[in-house]
């Protein structure tokens, strides 16, 4: 095939010139009804052509289309029985298309960033880069695992005395796995009692402020011991899976609030997926590598899928909510590879308590010679995409919720009252209102001095006279619902903590966390919006 590619590049090339590029898109003026998953973004990277990919003779054949951002045009040469080729060509969308011309500094602002801040607050990140062997992920994932280190210890986001990092690096190959920063030493993956993925033997390292060199000289010493061998398209391809785990240890958990926890960030460069004639001259070895290879992502897109349609059917709400109830749960395989083992946490919904967000990098070459594989990979990569319902996307960024035309439907501690927001906030103080405050040294409740620095929230549940006192009338005893202040002549309230959530920016109301707040001390109303889809309260301002 490739020399037939070869004789008719002249061809081909002429051919693409005199195609007419695809009319774009109508698009309805409505509002979308359903949105791309905020937590399963697959994006796309085409791989720049190389000396050797022009030296070849092999011309470019994906095109990223004009007018429409996110398409992939593959423009193929079909070898018709008739003698005369034919350009057959095919599309491909993803949430996020990466040119030959990308950096990785702009794949991490658009793709990683927010994994960063994301694990850092708790949660658990994943970043995925797969593709046929000389696509360029090893690449990709090595330029964002600098950039990632380098912001959380070097960066806008760098440890401190409540957060620290540690970082572990460790190869799968078939159903072995190898501590890459410990000489490549065996390691074993097991279940606990509690069904949460051990690494036994694993051995981590913590890196300070500041300690960006020794982080960079770990993932050094980690490729170093990677296993690669010869293909037929690759000179030093990876033959095995590679994850570097990043924990961020989150200590400083106060006296009554949840116990510490820690936020993961996986970054998984895949083993190159293999066509059998790629390795057919290698013998039995790679041929059984590429089989125990092309298993496990297979097995991976299963679980990827499966979890995101699972979120699908946790999200949704009103009549969309009975209909996805009525269908069968999707089943996860992930005991299938090691690889889904060590990453159960992100596939699991029933055993994992923690927020995950995903981004998978599909990794092209652009040459007419691997048209075949960039289709697969690209169809791959459609595969994984999982829309949700418009209205139950809530932002990241910054942590407010995105603006909508449905944004009214979700309930909010905003005064149902518009006129009131012109009385001050001390004056039509409500239950279900949200507060932040302030404790003094003579407070019933005084918090722990490490919390100084993070948000006082709490929610109103009633005057404290509503329940220390009450008025005798006529028919029976009533509880006084209007604050008159008690026996000091002080206003009291009693109120439910509020306190983060595991995901990002979000938070609990804790109603069995029951705290008094004088009126002097509460600083202001905040206005918090429930989201049906993270069970989160999130801040709208």
């Amino acid at each position: 095939m490739d020399q037939f590619y070869l004789d008719n590049a002249t061809l081909y090339q002429n051919l693409v010139k005199r195609l007419k590029p695809a009319p774009p898109t109508a698009r309805s003026a409505a509002e979308p009804t359903e949105v791309p998953s905020p937590d399963m973004i697959v994006s796309a990277r085409i791989r720049p052509l190389l000396e050797e990919d022009l030296a070849s003779g092999f011309p470019r054949a994906l095109f990223p289309r004009a007018g429409q951002p996110n398409v992939v045009d593959i423009h193929d040469l079909y070898n018709h029985p008739r003698g005369i080729p034919i350009l057959k060509s095919f599309n491909y969308e993803v949430d996020r298309l990466f040119g030959p011309d990308a950096t990785a500094q702009e794949i991490y602002d658009s793709q990683v960033r927010g994994l960063v801040s994301f694990a850092r607050d708790g949660g658990v990140g994943t970043l995925f880069a797969y593709g046929q062997t000389g696509s360029g992920k090893t690449t990709t994932i090595s330029g964002l695992e600098k950039l990632v280190v380098d912001a959380l210890v070097d960066g806008e986001q760098p440890a401190s005395r409540n957060r620290q990092v540690y970082i572990s690096i460790i190869e799968l190959a078939g159903n072995a796995s190898f501590d890459l920063l410990s000489g490549r030493k065996p390691i074993t993956i097991l279940e606990d009692a509690f069904g949460v993925t051990q690494l036994t033997g694993i051995e981590e390292h913590p890196l300070a402020a500041g300690e960006r060199g020794k982080a960079e000289a770990l993932i050094e010493r980690a490729a170093a011991f990677r296993r690669t061998a010869p293909t037929l398209k690759n000179d030093a391809s990876s033959r095995s899976h590679s994850i570097c785990r990043l924990r961020v240890h989150i200590g400083g958990a106060d006296e009554g609030e949840a116990a510490a926890r820690d936020g993961f960030l996986y970054l998984v460069d895949l083993a190159g997926s293999e066509a059998a004639r790629d390795v057919a001259t290698h013998g039995a070895d790679r041929m059984r590598e590429a089989r125990e290879i092309n298993i496990s992502l297979s097995v991976l897109k299963d679980c990827i899928r499966g979890r995101a349609q699972a979120d699908v059917l946790a999200s949704s709400s009103g009549p969309r909510q009975q209909q996805q109830q009525n269908k069968k749960k999707p089943h996860i395989p992930f005991r299938r590879s090691a690889l889904t083992k060590v990453l159960k946490h992100v596939f699991d919904p029933a055993g994992v308590k923690t927020k995950t967000k995903t981004v998978v990098v599909a990794c092209v070459n652009p040459s007419l010679a691997d048209v075949g594989p960039s289709k697969n990979t690209l169809r791959y990569a459609e595969m994984l995409r999982v829309s949700v319902p418009a209205a139950s996307v809530v932002g990241t960024g910054g942590g407010n919720i995105e603006s909508s035309s449905t944004a009214t439907a979700r309930p909010s501690s905003r005064d149902p009252d518009p006129a009131a927001t012109s009385v001050t906030f001390q004056d039509r103080l409500r239950p279900g209102m949200v507060i932040s405050y302030t404790t003094s040294p003579n407070a019933r409740n005084p918090r722990s001095a490490g919390a100084a620095d993070r948000p006082q929230l709490a929610v109103i549940i009633s005057p404290t006279n509503a329940i220390s006192r009450k008025s005798t009338t006529q028919d029976n005893d009533q509880y006084v619902s209007s604050p008159q202040g008690d026996d000091d002549g002080v206003v009291r309230y009693l109120c439910a903590r509020v306190t983060p959530g595991e995901a990002d920016k979000a938070y609990e109301v804790n109603l069995w966390q029951q705290i008094v707040v004088d009126v002097s001390n509460m600083e202001r109303e905040v206005i918090m919006e429930y989201d049906t889809r993270t069970r989160y309260y999130y801040m709208l301002d």
